[in-house]
């Protein structure tokens, strides 16, 4: 089992989502984004933190730090059900390669349809292939 699969069976077990894991470039700082349906609170990230601890040491994880937190209000969408989930939110997404010259985009997120990102922007309706995403966030509204 992959360091990803372990993070993701552990907080899944605990009732959160996994939203990233981030590792810096030798493994030693992990990081570690988490939500759930009603928002997160410090003891959230607590539970999740001690109990990975505990999962690392038994599957003798290497790493020095660990960093489990909030996702934000600009969270990051990843996975095919992030695009279903926050529909009607305000995104910026970042593609892989421009349509027509220009990579980064910001709109309201419709949704997601058969691998098909559709985004209704100021020039009108824009559809990405899910796979030419390279970032995707939203944008707070306050």
């Amino acid at each position: 089992m992959d360091l990803q699969q372990l993070i993701e069976q552990t907080a899944e077990g605990l009732g959160y989502e996994v939203v990233d894991v981030e590792s810096s470039p030798r493994g030693r700082l992990l990081r570690v984004f988490i939500d759930a349906p009603d928002g997160i609170t410090v003891d959230d990230c607590a539970t999740v933190s001690n109990q990975l601890c505990r999962v690392f040491e038994v599957e003798n994880v290497d790493y020095d730090r660990l960093e489990v937190s909030s996702p934000g209000l600009d969270r990051v969408l990843k996975k095919a059900t992030d695009f279903e989930r926050f529909a009607g939110e305000t995104i910026q997404v970042r593609l892989n390669l421009p349509i027509d010259n220009q990579r980064n985009f910001t709109g309201t997120l419709v949704g997601l349809t058969d691998g098909v990102v559709t985004l209704e922007t100021e020039k009108g309706s824009l559809a990405i292939p899910f796979e030419e995403i390279n970032k995707a966030r939203l944008v707070p509204r306050f």
